[in-house]
């Protein structure tokens, strides 16, 4: 299987190289340092499979259902334990999409189920999400979509990278025509618990028999690098072939990442976590709203929920080319391009990485390059 390099890995891969001074496209909350868990760390953790469950630490399963609100509905047993949120989603669409199959997917949307069900083979539809309709797509389009070679409905809720969050009724609603022809459907939440004018997402696997709920440690609590996530379902053969695939691409689980992550959903640490992330990303997205008022180069639909949202370019210039020109002198400025998601006349901007003064430092080099064309 032979997996396209999508746009977005491009722009992270050139901007690694030319090492920008600053950026505003931050995605995730400041992340924490490993000080902040040594002391509740087992000094004699032996750092191989900790031979307790191939569906991960059972502890952490348990923080999992409890903390991101999958109980009563699913419970441990219903939690498998992977390599972040992405390899969650490449377990689920890996083993329930063939050659010639169908799977219907959200754009804008996060590409990697993109690349994946090209590589697959599979017919990759995409599911519009319109602007103009505060980023909710049509559902009349979502039932023209699907046939009965439908096998998968991969959505993001909330939404990367416009922040648009899908109720219950609307999941159902999706559920419900899903059911008619057995598909499954997955909902990405990594931005669960980042929700701004909306009540917390609705979680798929809680709604579905053949609902898939995916997440992570990584954004609202910003630890990206210990790999950790999970995959969801009231299905037990989707959870025991995603084990079987992932012994043989990576295996077994991350054992400190676990064991972090194990200490970071503790009640007390996470709820203070949660508290100081919402507070510090409230801030940078009255920032970001404020200079996106004064600038006429810019519009957008504030995010309803998460850290990230999608900006209208309003100028004569494609996203690709401007991103370009930031990355270099005088403006050493990083941001993500509407291209890398599909829209080349938008531009993604981000209030995480817990740091105001960052983000005012990357929009005053913004600001620069609007005042220079």
């Amino acid at each position: 299987m032979k997996v396209e390099i999508h746009k977005l890995f491009e722009v992270l891969l050139k901007a690694q190289k030319v090492k920008p001074e600053t950026s505003v496209i931050h995605s995730l909350a400041k992340p924490p340092i490993l000080g902040d868990f040594l002391d509740d760390l087992d000094p004699n953790l032996v750092l191989d499979w900790s031979d307790k469950s191939f569906h991960g630490l059972p502890s952490l399963r348990e923080k999992v259902v409890e903390r991101f609100s999958y109980s009563p509905v699913c419970t441990a047993e219903d939690v498998l334990i992977t390599a972040g949120t992405a390899e969650a989603n490449f377990l689920a669409i890996s083993n329930l999409v063939s050659p010639g199959d169908e799977m219907i997917v959200d754009v804008p949307g996060w590409p990697q189920p993109l690349v994946l069900g090209k590589a697959i083979g599979a017919i990759v539809k995409k599911l519009e999400r319109h602007e103009d309709n505060g980023w909710m797509f049509d559902f009349d389009q979502l039932e023209e979509l699907i046939t009965k070679k439908t096998k998968l409905i991969f959505l993001c809720n909330p939404n990367n990278p416009t922040g648009h969050v899908l109720n219950e009724e609307e999941l159902l609603r999706i559920a419900k025509l899903a059911d008619k022809v057995g598909a499954y459907v997955l909902t990405d939440e990594v931005y669960r618990n980042m929700e701004w004018y909306c009540p917390l997402t609705p979680r798929m696997a809680t709604l579905y028999e053949r609902g898939i709920s995916t997440g992570s440690v990584s954004k609202v609590l910003g630890l990206q690098g210990l790999r950790t996530g999970w995959m969801i379902s009231k299905d037990k053969k989707l959870l025991f072939d995603s084990i079987v695939l992932r012994e043989d691409t990576s295996e077994i689980m991350n054992i400190m990442g676990e064991a972090i992550a194990d200490i970071a959903l503790r009640e007390s640490r996470f709820e203070v976590a949660v508290a100081k992330a919402r507070k510090s990303a409230k801030e940078n997205l009255s920032i970001l709203d404020e200079f996106i008022k004064i600038h006429s180069e810019l519009s957008w639909v504030r995010p309803v929920a998460g850290l990230i949202g999608l900006c209208n370019l309003n100028i004569d210039q494609d996203s690709t080319k401007v991103s370009e020109i930031l990355l270099e002198n005088p403006y050493s400025l990083m941001i993500m391009p509407g291209s890398a998601y599909g829209y080349p006349n938008h531009i993604r901007v981000g209030a995480g990485g817990g740091s105001k003064d960052d983000l005012e430092k990357g929009l005053a080099r913004l600001d620069q390059f609007f005042k220079a064309i």
